[in-house]
């Protein structure tokens, strides 16, 4: 678990200051900094005190110590399908029916309970998902290690999906929709004029007359965003009874996060993850693969 960040500072960057250098070169967050500021040895240049006021030099070593943080989830053992890790990220291939954090109804089967099991002997663990997905929804799952990292990776992955929906698609499209809250509910969406922008982008990577395999990616990242668009166009994800869609094939909404590329918070180099598709997607494919 990373506890130290250490950068040189580049010639173009001498004399600059500390502040803008940290934020602008190191992706430290305003609200961090002013955190780090309160620990001791917090942020050092060349085994000194930096204030954020000051000039940095160039060829110095900053190192910033990030504070310990508590875990609040309860550990429990189970298995965990890991893509990648290393000391800023861990990358896991979330099953179906398994929520990401607890909540009311899962208290102890979800994949933060699991990963706090895996760093129980840390205590300064947290668990930080990057990206979200439904509990039904299937694939990969970033975990930030700190809180340096998960402010790096926000909004600078990106996913690609796979959906199962019904009926034949058009070869390509793109939906262009706000979606709100629907009036009735403090959970699901509908379109409506006064909701948020989302634009979802599709593929269709083969059909039938009964159900398509889609190829997903989004500009934006709102709630329920796949599946409200998708019912919108008439064509509901299978399983997503919510939305329209029927359980007949699936027990569950055939949506699948099945590819990840972004630049690592640290070394800046290019990854590119993908996770299989899951079994009981693969069964309804198989069904009307001829």
């Amino acid at each position: 678990m990373s506890s130290k960040l250490e950068f040189t500072v580049p010639d173009s960057c001498d004399g600059m200051n500390a502040k803008w250098f940290l934020k602008s070169q190191c992706g430290v967050s305003t609200r961090m900094i002013t955190q780090l500021k309160r620990e001791k040895d917090g942020i050092l240049m060349n085994g000194k005190i930096l204030r954020s006021i000051d000039p940095v030099e160039a060829g110095a070593r900053i190192v910033i110590n990030l504070p310990r943080e508590q875990m609040q989830i309860e550990p429990v053992n189970g298995e965990l399908d890991i893509l990648f890790e290393d000391d800023a990220l861990l990358i896991l291939n979330k099953p179906p029916l398994m929520p990401v954090h607890p909540v009311k109804q899962h208290q102890t089967d979800t994949l933060a309970n699991l990963v706090a099991y895996r760093f129980r002997c840390d205590g300064s663990f947290v668990f930080r998902a990057v990206n979200r997905l439904d509990r039904n929804t299937s694939g990969l799952v970033m975990i930030a290690k700190d809180r340096f990292a998960v402010n790096k990776m926000k909004n600078a992955v990106e996913k690609r999906y796979l959906a199962l929906v019904h009926g034949k698609t058009e070869p390509c499209g793109t939906v262009d929709a706000p979606i709100g809250l629907r009036p009735d509910s403090n959970i699901f969406r509908c379109i409506t004029e006064n909701g948020s922008r989302a634009v979802t982008h599709y593929k269709t990577l083969a059909s039938c007359k009964e159900i398509s395999l889609l190829e997903l990616t989004l500009e934006t990242g709102r709630t329920h965003q796949i599946r409200c668009h998708m019912s919108y166009l008439g064509h509901p994800l299978l399983g997503d009874d919510i939305y329209g869609g029927s359980r007949e094939l699936i027990n569950r909404q055939a949506l699948h996060c099945a590819e990840m590329t972004f630049s690592h918070p640290l070394t800046k180099k290019s990854i590119s993850l993908s996770a299989p598709i899951p079994q009981d997607m693969l069964t309804v494919i198989n069904r009307f693969r001829d």
